[in-house]
């Protein structure tokens, strides 16, 4: 049971610190670290640095620049894009540090499924931010931002105490991205090409000309002819 039980704890932190990576990748680092570091949760071998005052504190100052960054309308776009470069990777690093010290290809294995979640989260929190955008007043901004962080919050401390139930919301959240991120992906295109085209960077696609209809030759003539002419 025990054995069970560890298993479960492993592959729950392996998809979880993945799917935060993609959401807010400090918020995921500094909730490991201070878990870590209290003795509320013992971190693999491979994740025990994180529990370091000064990756801790590197992660809480990146964290309050995000959150900050994370509100402005456009910024947080651009802050987003720039991390597709960082999330995914990381997410990767911290899934295949999650296994612990195995073999290398349980520890790849967890790397790809890491960050496979990690850039379903991200790019589905980038796209929805896109399209949030579209908005020029900052509240929606808010109210995605701090619901991220506290999905990411309440998503870690699912994993830590509930780490059965917490798979079971990996796999709606699966689902989920099966079915909505083509659709966001889909307007977020639509919306991209509008701007170009705005811009005139895009060409809009030409219009055929409509061409007359020709009135047929028998129903023509049979109109010009005097009433109670038979053709």
């Amino acid at each position: 049971m025990d054995t069970y039980q560890e298993l479960i704890g492993v592959i729950a932190l392996t998809m979880g610190v993945g799917w935060a990576s993609g959401i807010n990748l400090y918020a995921a680092v500094l909730v490991l670290g201070i878990a870590g570091a209290t003795g509320n949760v013992q971190l693999p071998a491979e994740l025990v640095v994180l529990q370091d005052p000064l990756v801790i504190f590197a992660a809480g100052a990146m964290y309050a620049v995000e959150f900050f960054v994370d509100k402005v309308p456009g910024v947080d776009t651009g802050w987003d894009a720039l991390h597709t470069f960082i999330r995914i990777p990381a997410g990767a690093m911290l899934a295949a540090g999650a296994v612990g010290d195995v073999t290398p290809a349980l520890e790849i294995a967890a790397g790809l499924m890491g960050g496979t979640l990690a850039g379903a989260s991200h790019l589905t929190k980038d796209s929805t931010r896109a399209l949030i955008n579209t908005s020029p007043e900052p509240v929606t901004n808010w109210i995605a931002s701090i619901s991220e962080d506290l999905m990411v919050l309440g998503g870690m401390w699912a994993m830590f105490n509930h780490p059965l139930l917490f798979l079971c919301l990996m796999v709606l959240f699966i689902a989920l991205v099966i079915w909505l991120l083509p659709k966001l992906l889909r307007l977020l295109l639509r919306l991209l090409r509008k701007v170009g085209q705005w811009l005139g960077i895009v060409e809009k696609p030409a219009t055929e000309p409509k061409v007359a209809e020709v009135p047929d030759r028998e129903t023509t003539t049979n109109a010009l002819d005097p009433p109670g002419k038979q053709p």
